[in-house]
This record gives C-alpha cells, sequence and structure tokens, in this order.
C-alpha cells in the first residue's frame, strides 16, 4: 500500500541509489541466501529440472503504474509513473557457447533458442521471447558487440500481462541487465543520459492515501493492433497542423510539446488555439493535405507511417484536447501533492477522474470493461479512478482513503469478479493495493 507520507516517486531513495551506483560502477548487486526466499529457491530449483545447471545469478527488473498522465509521454510530456512490486524476475547461466536458450516459468509460453550471434526479432509476430532479444540486442549494439557468450535463462514473471504495469518493459530492461551482467560491462554516465535523457522528481501524496490496482481481464496487445499506431500519427498530425496554424516551421514539428514551446504559451493557451485551429469533425487524408498544403503523395511518404498509410480519418482535435489537458492534471497534481491543501486527497481524486473522462471522450483508449470497472470503484469509495496504461484493456488505479481499504477490496472483488453473468477463474483476478517497488537489482547467492 502506498500510505500518504510515503513518497510517490518516479523515482524511490533506494532506486535513486541503484541508480547513482549502476551509472557509476555497473549493475547494483546484492547477495543472499537463495533458501530464504521462497520464489529465488523455487526458481533455482526449476532452472535446475530444466536445465540440468544451476543459475549464477538472477536479475530482476519492476513493472510500474502510471498514476497519472495517459499517452502524452511521446508527445514531449510529463508523467507520473511509479515502480511497483510486482516484477520480472531471470535466473541465468552463462554458457561457454553461442547458444541462447530461454524458458519461462508460464507454460503458456513455450522455450526459445537462437544463436546470440545472430539475433532475428520478427516484428510481425508478437512473441514473449522478442522483448528479451530486443534487451539484448540493444545492448549488443551500443557496445558494438559481435562475439556474444551463449546463456540459459528461466523467466518468472508477477506482473500480469497486457495489463497496463509495463510487464514487456521491464522484460527488456531486466535482459538487457542480464546481458551487461554476463559480459561484465556497465554502461558510462555520460551514455545512459545519452540513452534516456530523464529527469525524475519526487512527489509526496498526502497522508491517509492507498493507491489500488485492478485488472479488467482484458488484453491489449499494442504490437497486434493499429489503435495505439494511429494515436500516435493522429497527435503528430495535430503538432503539423497547428504549427502551420501559427506560422511556425511545421515540417520540422514531431510532437504536440514542440508547438507550445515554439509558441512560448502555456498549456491553458494551447487548448485555446486547439479550439481555434482544429475541428471537432475527423479528418480526411486529403484535408490535412489542404491544411498543410503537401500532396497525397507527400503525406504517404514523408509523414506517415507504413502502418497508417491506409487510415481513412484522423481525429485531430480529440487527440491534441487530450494531450494539453493531460499534460496540465499532471502539473496540477504535482502542485496539489506540494502544497498539500486539507482537501488534497479529494482533488487529486477528482483529477483522475478527469483523466479518465479525457481518455475515455478524447483519446478513446478506454473499453466498457474498464468503464464499468472505474465506476465500480467509485461506487464503492474511491476517490478517483482511471484506466493506466496504454488502455483498450488492461487495468485501472483508483486513489482509495487507507481506513476503508478492506471494504473497498471486498466490494470491488464481489461487484466485477463474481457477479453472476460473468464469473471468472481466480487466476484471471488481480486487485491489489500496492506501494513504491525497488529498482533493477542482481542478486547472487551467498
Amino acid at each position: 500500500m502506498i500510505i500518504g507520507s510515503l513518497p510517490l516517486p518516479v523515482e524511490t531513495a533506494e532506486e535513486r541509489r541503484i541508480r547513482r551506483y549502476m551509472t557509476m560502477e555497473g549493475p547494483a548487486t546484492c547477495r543472499v541466501q537463495v533458501a530464504e526466499h521462497p520464489r529465488l529457491l523455487k526458481l533455482k530449483e526449476m532452472f535446475k529440472s530444466k536445465f540440468g545447471s544451476i543459475p549464477k545469478f538472477y536479475a530482476r527488473a519492476p513493472g510500474r503504474v502510471n498514476i497519472i498522465g495517459e499517452h502524452i509521454d511521446y508527445c514531449g510530456y510529463s508523467v507520473l509513473p511509479m515502480a511497483v512490486e510486482q516484477d520480472i524476475l531471470i535466473a541465468v547461466e552463462p554458457l561457454k557457447t553461442h547458444t541462447l536458450q530461454l524458458a519461462n516459468t508460464n507454460p503458456l509460453y513455450t522455450d526459445f533458442n537462437t544463436s546470440v550471434n545472430n539475433i532475428q526479432i520478427d516484428k510481425t509476430k508478437p512473441q514473449w521471447h522478442n522483448y528479451f532479444l530486443c534487451g539484448l540486442k540493444g545492448i549488443q549494439e551500443h557496445f558494438g558487440l559481435s562475439n556474444l557468450t551463449g546463456m540459459n535463462c528461466l523467466v518468472d514473471g508477477t506482473i500480469p500481462p497486457s495489463s497496463g504495469l509495463s510487464s514487456s518493459s521491464a522484460l527488456v530492461c531486466c535482459a538487457g541487465l542480464v546481458t551487461l551482467t554476463v559480459l561484465g560491462m556497465n554502461l558510462s554516465k555520460a551514455k545512459l543520459i545519452e540513452f534516456s535523457p530523464l529527469r525524475a522528481t519526487d512527489v509526496k501524496l498526502p497522508s491517509g492515501a492507498v493507491f489500488v490496482i485492478a485488472s479488467s481481464c482484458v488484453q491489449m496487445n499494442k504490437a497486434a493492433t493499429s489503435h495505439f499506431n494511429t494515436r500516435v500519427m493522429e497527435c503528430r498530425l495535430a503538432a503539423k497542423v497547428l504549427a502551420k496554424y501559427k506560422s511556425l516551421q511545421w515540417d520540422k514539428v514531431l510532437r504536440l510539446e514542440e508547438v507550445q514551446a515554439n509558441l512560448g504559451v502555456s498549456l491553458e493557451e494551447m487548448l485555446l488555439i486547439t479550439e481555434e485551429a482544429l475541428h471537432p469533425e475527423p479528418y480526411s487524408p486529403e484535408e490535412i493535405c489542404r491544411c498543410l498544403e503537401i500532396s497525397l503523395q507527400e503525406l504517404r511518404t514523408q509523414i506517415l507511417s507504413p502502418n497508417t498509410q491506409d487510415v481513412c480519418v484522423f481525429k485531430l482535435y480529440q487527440r491534441a484536447k487530450h494531450v494539453y489537458s493531460e499534460a496540465a492534471r499532471v502539473l496540477r497534481f504535482q502542485q496539489i501533492c506540494d502544497d498539500a491543501p486539507d482537501r488534497a486527497v479529494q482533488l487529486l481524486g477528482e483529477l483522475m477522474d478527469q483523466s479518465h473522462v479525457s481518455c475515455r471522450d478524447l483519446y478513446e483508449c478506454s473499453c466498457p470493461e474498464l468503464d464499468q470497472l472505474v465506476d465500480i470503484c467509485r461506487k464503492f469509495g474511491a476517490q478517483g479512478s482511471r484506466l493506466t496504461g496504454a488502455g483498450w484493456g488492461g487495468c485501472t488505479v483508483s486513489l482509495v482513503p487507507a481506513d476503508t481499504l478492506p471494504s473497498f477490496l471486498a466490494n470491488v472483488h464481489a461487484a466485477y469478479y463474481q457477479r453472476s453473468d460473468w464469473r471468472l477463474a481466480p487466476e484471471k483476478q488481480s486487485l491489489f493495493a500496492t506501494k513504491p517497488g525497488g529498482g533493477a537489482l542482481v542478486f547472487l547467492e551467498a
């Protein structure tokens, strides 16, 4: 549980310590007695049964939940994520060969093996092992390596897949950490900043509040749908049309934040400009061409991505309005946390409610199950509730008074997961309070 006096960070104090250590010395390590940790012990035993040997080390990377700030990061704006306790854990044994053997404790995910020096990622098939390969290949390309060491890896995860809790990102990060550890290498501080120029700011939640994650039990695979790709392109097109409307160099603009930065105006002013420059009716490719004074061929070859070539309508007004209003809500959320007024929890809840309405009506990334779950959470006492993650399924995050947590969990469980018309299997039910989790870490057996 996240209780109010604890920091609600983009980065916890422990994660800052680990990050500083990683940037200077390589991956952070911790020696543990595996026998004293049931999950590590079980993973070790499964590894021995699978590969006939024991792991040399274990790597861990956390999932995360986005408290507020949905679909605005790729538009250039800040979001408020938090590492959670749920994670990806990988048992690893380096090999003297060049063979990579991947296995998963979940029988739904099939084994995979390949040569580490011939990594091929099939983008047309979003298989689980591709995320591991992305992390490995990223390290390989970053250091210009051509003769990697093979390894046996057994992957275990406690992050619900396709839930909006970044299970795929955690697997990519964990795979990168595994590769660095096997090679005995580290990312320098300068390279890390170049790799990921992020700035983290701690935000403290007022006392008496708990965050609860609830799965809608609807999975949406971003890699297998056009929804996400279309939204990204609609934001890019909206940025270009707005830039053209304000006589900026629109062909160089890629993100909505760049329009605001170039104009030097507030988010509130950008919302007014959006009302002036864009209309609520969907835009056809031909109308966008008229706005930008380009040909349809130029639009398709110079702006549209291959997976948006056949899109017939683009909702520029709705996407821009969501992005600018959501970016303003993130700043307002942070300001309320900093000021800590008496009604802070109520005010933060209202912002979360507004965020969900915007995601549902303007960005259109919700689904009936998410909307129903949000309504149920509010009915049983959540001060605010919203979808989290990409949407179209996945999870909700709710702000709940700490003293009502037990009854809240019981009531939501009964109303959503145990209702007579849709009784879900226990393994598909996911409803829990969470607290800030630690950062990426390598465990060595003591």
